[in-house]
């Protein structure tokens, strides 16, 4: 593994009887696609929650670069160079794509609406990420789901950041979908992106990332370089260490 851009430590969370996350560790290299993979319930959305600001942990450490705390903030994460796109992407369907882009942070012009300024940006930064949406003015309900997902990247890339975190990129997708949306994930770790992607899919995510972590029931149960193995070694290891968990 390179540098290492996030480290995350012991993390712990628990939401009334129910321990979403135990002692939860993983790094990140800069860079890199690192997936995290697992059942619903395993805890991957939680520490998505938590690495974004929207969640505290109860303990546990977190760095980013130089950067260490015991939980962020929205703010802190942002100022971190933290981006996240959730799996609900967030999107106005009303809305047109470029006002979705630049929704709570429009360009103005004296009291207007900087519109041409605006218009431009967004086909700039769609075209930067190889997403092509041909009518920016119709609204953001009628895209397909990659052209969506495409755009909700755009926003979240607006502000400079080095760390994009996704959660379940391709949920609902079709497999030609699917298979456009992670040739975009790949062309941004391309451009010196590091991206955390969380998803329920193996072998989807086997393709694309460097590494993988496995959770369950809250707990990384293994974490390898995904050139090390295969889909059929890993998933005799997940049983393997599920056995071992369950004697303990």
């Amino acid at each position: 593994m390179g540098e290492t851009i996030l480290s995350v430590k012991g993390i712990a969370k628990r939401f009334g009887h129910i321990q979403a996350l135990r002692d939860a560790t993983l790094e990140v290299a800069r860079g890199s696609i690192t997936a995290l993979v697992g059942d619903n319930g395993s805890g991957k959305s939680t520490l998505i929650q938590i690495l974004s600001g929207n969640l505290l942990p109860d303990r546990g450490e977190i760095q980013v670069g130089e950067a260490c705390c015991h939980g962020l903030t929205i703010r802190r994460a942002m100022a971190l160079g933290i981006r996240t796109v959730y799996q609900d992407l967030a999107l106005d369907d009303c809305k047109t794509s470029v006002e979705n882009i630049f929704l709570g942070s429009e360009l103005t012009r004296g009291p207007f609406l900087d519109r041409r300024a605006m218009a431009r940006e967004a086909r700039r930064l769609l075209e930067e990420i190889h997403v092509e949406i041909p009518d920016l003015t119709e609204p953001v309900g009628r895209l397909s789901g990659g052209q969506r997902q495409g755009l909700a990247i755009a926003r979240a890339l607006r502000r400079p950041g080095e760390l994009l975190l996704l959660d379940e990129p391709t949920a609902a997708m079709g497999i030609q979908e699917s298979h456009s949306t992670l040739r975009l994930l790949a062309g941004l770790r391309d451009r010196g992106m590091t991206l955390l992607i969380i998803s329920h899919n193996l072998h989807q995510v086997f393709a694309l990332a460097d590494y993988i972590y496995v959770l369950r029931a809250g707990r990384v149960l293994t974490g390898t370089a995904t050139g090390d193995t295969t889909v059929d070694a890993l998933q005799e290891q997940i049983l393997r260490r599920e056995r071992e968990e369950d004697r303990l």
